[in-house]
């Protein structure tokens, strides 16, 4: 009988054997000749720069070519990180126009003569995806006033590249990767108009990655807001290239920005926080939403629930959850196993904050912050809703959840928000319930968290946690009944009558790639009860 082990070595082997044969491949002279097969087309439609501004980080300092080593420039002992930001040329975005073409040019003649033919370093798809990007959309200074045998190379070397990304389309990659090559392929085709191949192709791999990642409503099917944003800009980008250019607009690009625009209203512009969920942290959108309003894009959605989360808001009060499943593993290389969690923002400040994510998955923390435990929601034995597994570099979902009894009540002087899901139910036997209410007029918050067993033979351990902002103040009370919290200059309370309260020491991931030390507020018990509830609340003081 072959076991799971023996299975995982097999596919493992195979793997391998794949890659290697992929590496000869790539490297051959047939594969060189296949993406050299260029035709000899005119550099046409010259993109403006300034359509990328939603995507390009500029300096507020503008650089001359001639500060740069050009005769080093292109040393091998760079981190990777140089490396990737060298060889993808978007600082070329951050060059003086007064910059000398005939230098810049050159750094590309040399870029071209070290890696003319294809080598798997310098060719990583989305390096090449975003090279030729910056190439063609800096013409004024990479094509502008050049010899024709300098164009000639120019458009080979454009076209050579983009029949390399063509050909890796099919290739597993990530999403937003996928995303930027199709973009590129696009580009190429509306800059050299007299060649279809590249336009068809690159409008039919947009096509699939529409139908592949976005679901029926308009949200990503990872659920993760920072791509959902991602490829807003990105279909905002292509579609301003076709309006520059000229070109008919298809209709379906017109259409996938009006259902993840109404996405983006939901999570972003109508409340203008960033909440903690599923991959996401403190971002710049208030920079995205200028570059929209620059270019006439306005965005409406008055819904409550919309991708697995419900958002309810007065003039003071936010209250925010995410009540929906786990996307499926192919989608879920940045879940958090935070289901049923919830933030609270009283007067534009977080009162009760998710802890955040670190997006580094090369770093301990990247793992750490997709548990359970750094959400506001319940753990069991110290166990995440969700089991997370290795693959190739990244963390997927292994054994997800699901949401079930779904109920969001908005009026005028009533709020509720509730949910249940079975992420402890293989391991435990256990199913969670949570429901929170709001009464406006009292600015009081309670939550009602249940456990539901299957059989109560074994005693087990949950917590609840709520974390906190790193500028809140806490204390408890001489009764060891109620924490006072302070925000600002704002003062709640939270109770818990029937359990332990404490408050412990905590990481904040809410800035990208770091952290700072905050304080979370947890009620502990032991459970051996078919039926368990836990009755929390918080209330302005």
């Amino acid at each position: 009988m072959i076991n799971t082990n023996s299975l995982g070595i097999l596919g493992q082997f195979y793997f391998n054997i794949k890659k290697s044969f992929k590496s000869i491949y790539q490297n051959s002279n047939f594969y060189e000749k296949k993406i050299s097969k260029t035709f000899d087309n005119s550099f046409e439609y010259k993109p403006s720069p300034h359509l990328l501004s939603s995507i390009i980080k500029y300096q507020n300092k503008k650089y001359k070519i001639e500060d740069f080593a050009i005769e080093s420039i292109w040393q091998n002992n760079l981190s990777s990180k140089d490396y990737e930001r060298l060889n993808n040329f978007f600082w070329f975005f951050s060059l003086d126009l007064k910059s000398s073409k005939k230098t810049t040019q050159t750094v590309i003649k040399n870029w071209i003569s070290n890696n003319s033919k294809y080598q798997k370093k310098s060719w990583e798809f989305d390096l090449t995806a975003k090279r030729i990007i910056s190439w063609l959309s800096n013409h004024q200074l990479t094509y502008e006033d050049s010899d024709q045998e300098y164009r000639s190379n120019f458009d080979h070397m454009i076209q050579k590249q983009t029949n390399h990304l063509l050909n890796e389309m099919k290739n597993p990659t990530k999403i937003e990767n996928k995303m930027i090559g199709c973009a590129s392929i696009i580009l190429t085709g509306l800059a050299y108009k007299n060649e279809k191949q590249y336009l068809n192709n690159g409008l039919s791999l947009l096509k699939n990655i529409i139908k592949s990642s976005i679901d029926n409503q308009g949200f990503t099917k990872s659920r993760n807001i920072r791509q959902l944003i991602f490829y807003l800009k990105y279909f905002i980008i292509i579609r301003e290239w076709f309006k520059e250019s000229q070109s008919s607009i298809p209709e379906y690009i017109d259409e996938t920005i009006y259902y993840l625009g109404s996405s983006y209203a939901f999570i972003w512009q109508n409340i203008k926080q960033d909440i903690f969920f599923n991959g996401n942290y403190s971002s710049e959108n208030k920079a995205f939403d200028r570059y929209l309003k620059r270019f006439g894009y306005t965005f409406k959605n008055q819904i409550n629930e919309l991708g697995g989360y419900a958002i309810l808001k007065n003039k003071k009060i936010i209250l925010a959850a995410d009540i929906g499943s786990s996307p499926n593993k192919n989608f879920s290389n940045d879940y958090q196993a935070g289901a049923l969690s919830f933030e609270i923002f009283s007067n534009d400040k977080k009162l009760i904050s998710n802890a955040g994510y670190y997006p580094d998955g090369d770093n301990k923390f990247n793992k750490l912050s997709r548990s359970t435990s750094l959400h506001c929601a319940l753990t069991i034995e110290d166990y995440s809703s969700c089991n997370f597994v290795k693959h190739q570099k990244n963390l997927i979902v292994d054994k997800g959840l699901k949401v079930s009894k779904k109920n969001v009540v908005f009026e005028n002087n009533y709020w509720k928000i509730s949910g249940t899901h079975d992420g402890f139910l293989i391991k435990f036997g256990i199913i969670y319930e949570r429901k929170i209410e709001f009464y406006p007029e009292q600015m009081k918050f309670i939550g009602y968290d249940k456990l539901f067993r299957k059989s109560s033979n074994k005693e087990i351990k949950f917590d609840i946690r709520f974390h906190l902002d790193p500028n809140s103040k806490v204390m408890k009370t001489q009764d060891n009944k109620s924490i006072l919290i302070e925000l600002d200059e704002e003062g709640w309370k939270f109770s818990c009558d029937n359990f332990d309260i404490n408050i412990d020491n905590g990481l904040y991931f809410g800035n990208k790639n770091s952290y700072k030390e905050n304080q979370n507020i947890f009620i502990s018990g032991m459970n051996n009860e078919k039926e368990q509830l836990i009755k929390w609340e918080i209330n302005r003081l």
